[in-house]
């Protein structure tokens, strides 16, 4: 697999068998296939309300206890101050942020226009702009899923906006902003595979890929409902990348190519992978709740504090706009952004 524009390498369309010929990625990117997608929460209140909290931009506290990880999306509180990790970003007249590349909608090479576009990648260019005053004063880096967390922390780039999971291991690990998106883990199958029914028993037996380093693949160590998806030497110089791969949407040029059964994902990725190729669809509903946050190196407070501050203003109305312009059509449903939860 290449990390070039689209993912799907010369042999995937050289060898291209499963279901009947189904387009390799950079011709099906274009297809706007209509989706089956179970909405992760649903407007007017009740469940939605819930879900999203009491609207765009108002924060809640709550006192987050380390031993127990309870509510690990709870940031630190906004601020325009700026400190030494924001000053160093402006002396160096760059903001650097590690986006993907291959994620449909959400961090991806537009093939006709050789650039990077998404929901993800609009929000990256919102914090440039409030730390520059420019939204291109942004060095767009292409980072494996895998590779997040060492980029970071050794200050190759200075924050991560791609679909990064806020859970209790990574709070460990570095820094999160407030949530910016809720999302859920599920199944991604061909449509063909009626025996494959949601994150159930109907995986026993399947070989189910996933994204090293993701929340997909710890789901599974914790319930793998007897599935196969784990490499011979994982995290070895003798890992094949079969069903472990460093890019979540390498699961899906496998998939086509008929080498694994399933995808275990976000289910908000899977709906644009679902949208580049129609034989493909999400099966049974989401079995995790999930926030996505902007990470950034432990202890770059600062930094965590400024992007919260340009996160209250997008929760205003830019968050609406880009899930209008990249999401919506894929994702319907969604009432808008996550409710900020501060320590």
């Amino acid at each position: 697999m290449t990390n070039g524009g689209y993912p799907l390498a010369r042999r995937t369309v050289r060898r291209f068998r499963g279901w009947g010929g189904v387009a390799a990625m950079a011709v099906a990117c274009g297809l706007t296939a209509s989706l089956t997608l179970l909405p992760l929460t649903r407007g007017g209140g009740g469940a939605a309300a819930e879900a999203y909290g009491p609207g765009p931009g108002i924060g809640t506290g709550v006192q987050v206890r380390a031993e127990t990880c309870e509510r690990p999306e709870a940031s630190l509180t906004p601020s325009s101050a700026d400190g030494p990790a924001v000053e160093a970003i402006k002396k160096r007249g760059k903001l650097v942020v590690g986006v993907d590349q291959s994620s449909y909608r959400w961090g991806y090479r537009n093939p006709e226009k050789g650039v990077l576009e998404g929901f993800d990648i609009d929000l990256a260019r919102a914090v440039a702009a409030d730390l520059l005053g420019d939204r291109d004063a942004v060095i767009l880096r292409a980072i494996p899923t895998n590779q997040r967390t060492e980029l970071l922390n050794s200050g190759t780039i200075d924050l991560v906006v791609r679909t990064m999971t806020i859970n209790c291991k990574r709070i460990g690990e570095v820094a999160f902003s407030t949530a910016y998106f809720q999302a859920g883990q599920q199944v991604l199958a061909p449509k063909a595979a009626r025996d494959i029914t949601g994150y159930d028993s109907s995986l026993r037996g399947k070989r189910v890929c996933t994204a090293e380093g993701s929340t997909a693949y710890d789901a599974l160590v914790d319930n793998s409902f007897g599935a196969v998806f784990k490499d011979e030497g994982d995290g070895t110089e003798d890992d094949k990348d079969l069903l472990t791969v460093p890019n979540q949407l390498d699961c899906l040029a496998r998939l086509q190519l008929g080498e694994v059964d399933a995808v275990v994902t976000d289910n908000a990725l899977a709906a644009g992978q679902a949208a580049q190729d129609p034989a493909v669809e999400l099966k049974g509903k989401p079995f995790t709740k999930e926030y996505y946050g902007v990470a950034a190196k432990l202890g770059n407070d600062d930094l965590v504090r400024r992007v919260n501050q340009v996160l209250v203003g997008y929760r205003q109305g830019p968050w609406q706009k880009a899930y209008k312009d990249w999401l919506e059509k894929d994702l319907p449903g969604i009432p808008g952004p996550p409710a900020p939860l501060y320590k």
